[in-house]
């Protein structure tokens, strides 16, 4: 079993070097089926599945089966990872959701509103975006419930898609939550840690998170068993993914293959 998790790509461009080197990784992803065309290319990375934990667009809106332009080429390399025999799991994050109308309808892709659960080997593991791991933050939590609230939901699927994109493009611009600081990103961390300590309780071994935007990884001996933390980084700064095989978790940064 081999499974690769990433997250915070922030998709918003085809120029942007991030798009870039995420397209890049997916060219080189098969999955196992006899139609997946398995070369011998040393830069081929075999998998079964790919988990992306949130904020994998910069902006999410679609209507009808309209999608934003910029975003059809990498929706279209989701396909044909799909077509190879990879499963394909998206959670959402605080830039991405209502996904589940096109990516569940439309292409069969498995969304995750919130945390996701996945059992590798017998291992449990949670993967969740994590920007609700912050219980202090109630403004945001606040917004969170009315950006994703059934009357937003209306107004979304109302408004014009070129009004939308619009909108989206000019809130990614002042968006407040890239973590700019290190003081920041270690505080986060350090509370998605004891969230992660209380998932162990629960019997998960393995506890990974988006939205931080800062890379890190523990592997630790805790209640008698090996336990894993992880925060993805994002591919704007970092290019990190995460890879789990038989048994084993590695933090991975990409590489741009000439």
């Amino acid at each position: 079993m081999k499974a690769i998790f990433l997250s915070d790509v922030h998709i918003k461009r085809r120029s942007d070097p991030g798009y870039q080197k995420c397209m890049q990784l997916f060219a080189s992803l098969r999955g196992r089926g006899v139609e997946s065309g398995l070369s011998g290319d040393p830069n081929t990375i075999v998998i079964d599945l790919l988990v992306i934990a949130g904020d994998f667009f910069d902006f999410w809106f679609e209507k009808g089966g309209c999608i934003y332009p910029e975003f059809r080429p990498v929706v279209e390399s989701f396909v044909q990872l799909r077509q190879s025999g990879i499963r394909i799991c998206l959670c959402e994050g605080n830039h991405d959701f209502f996904l589940a109308d096109y990516f569940s309808r439309e292409l069969g892709i498995e969304v995750y509103p919130g945390d996701a659960e996945f059992v590798l080997d017998g291992l449990r593991c949670l993967v969740s975006h994590g920007d609700t791991v912050d219980r202090n933050n109630r403004k945001y939590l606040a917004l969170r419930r009315l950006l994703r609230s059934p009357f937003a939901y209306r107004l979304q699927r109302a408004l014009p898609l070129s009004w939308l994109w619009q909108i989206a493009r000019f809130s990614s611009k002042v968006s407040k939550d890239r973590f700019g600081n290190d003081a920041d990103a270690g505080r986060l961390i350090d509370a998605m840690y004891r969230f992660a300590l209380e998932k162990y309780r629960e019997g998960f071994d393995a506890v990974i998170f988006g939205h931080c935007h800062t890379p890190s990884f523990r592997e630790e001996q805790i209640g008698g068993r090996r336990r894993i933390f992880a925060t993805l980084g994002d591919w704007i700064t970092h290019h990190n993914y995460l890879v789990y095989e038989n048994g084993h978790f590695t933090l991975n940064r990409f590489l741009t293959r000439r």
